[in-house]
């Protein structure tokens, strides 16, 4: 992809951010599920590392390579005239600059990194340590010339026996992320938890990424708790299954 093009969806991205409250970011896995998406008038997708696996014969928590990954999402990417986020887990442990050079190659507009870092033990990142990573990000997309989008995600709730008793921790780290230089947060695992959503929407000044369920959950719930941003994570590739499965079944011997 021509690098005008990828500053041009990265600069969109960024406007999408703020013209939609919240920007719905369907979480997409192919070339089929990326242009039925876009065909339905969502001006921008994100690729999920889930579902990507899922639909790669691969496992989630960086089974793939970062080559790997990067081959699969480049011909997603090419495929859409909308910019795409990529999820590219704790880094697949590459350096910052490296991730965000390899994102650029193949055209993303932005990407979304956790602290668990699968690679080594699915230990988490302390807080300094995952703000820094995002600071090399940030460092590496203002170098290059590109404004890529840059998603800073903490499993922290994700990994609590009681989530609402790492609420204090979970914003210390998403500040972090914030002063780092992430353009948004998303705390894992609080999608149904309308107190702990509201509390952390409330603490940040950039926009709250929230993962949905695309038929059980509803948008406006998201709007009136403050949500910024929401994606599927695998939900969608869920519910699909569902269907297919409730479709094909009659027709099974």
């Amino acid at each position: 992809m021509e690098f005008r093009t990828v500053v041009e969806r990265a600069e969109r991205l960024k406007q999408l951010h703020a013209e939609y409250k919240p920007l719905v970011l369907p979480t997409v896995w192919d070339v089929w599920s990326a242009r039925a998406a876009a065909a339905v008038g969502f001006p921008a997708l994100t690729v999920g590392s889930h579902p990507l696996a899922d639909s790669r014969g691969a496992d989630d928590h960086e089974g793939q390579t970062f080559e790997e990954v990067l081959t699969a999402v480049g011909p997603i990417i090419a495929a859409v005239d909308v910019p795409v986020s990529v999820d590219l887990e704790a880094g697949y442990g590459q350096k910052p600059a490296d991730l965000v050079a390899g994102l650029i190659e193949v055209g993303g507009a932005g990407l979304n990194i956790e602290d668990t870092v699968h690679s080594d033990g699915g230990r988490v990142r302390s807080t300094q340590e995952h703000a820094s990573y995002i600071a090399g990000l940030r460092a590496a997309a203002d170098a290059a010339g590109v404004p890529v989008w840059v998603n800073g995600r903490t499993d922290l709730f994700l990994h609590a026996k009681d989530a609402s008793g790492v609420l204090d921790e979970a914003i210390e780290r998403l500040r972090a992320m914030e002063q780092a230089g992430a353009d948004s947060v998303y705390p894992v695992g609080i999608q149904d938890d309308d107190d702990l959503l509201a509390a952390v929407t409330g603490a940040l000044a950039v926009p709250v990424n929230s993962t949905a369920h695309p038929v059980r959950h509803d948008l406006e719930r998201f709007r009136r708790l403050g949500v910024g941003r929401i994606t599927y994570g695998p939900l969608l590739q869920f519910a699909m299954t569902d269907a297919m499965k409730n479709m094909l079944g009659p027709w099974a011997p």
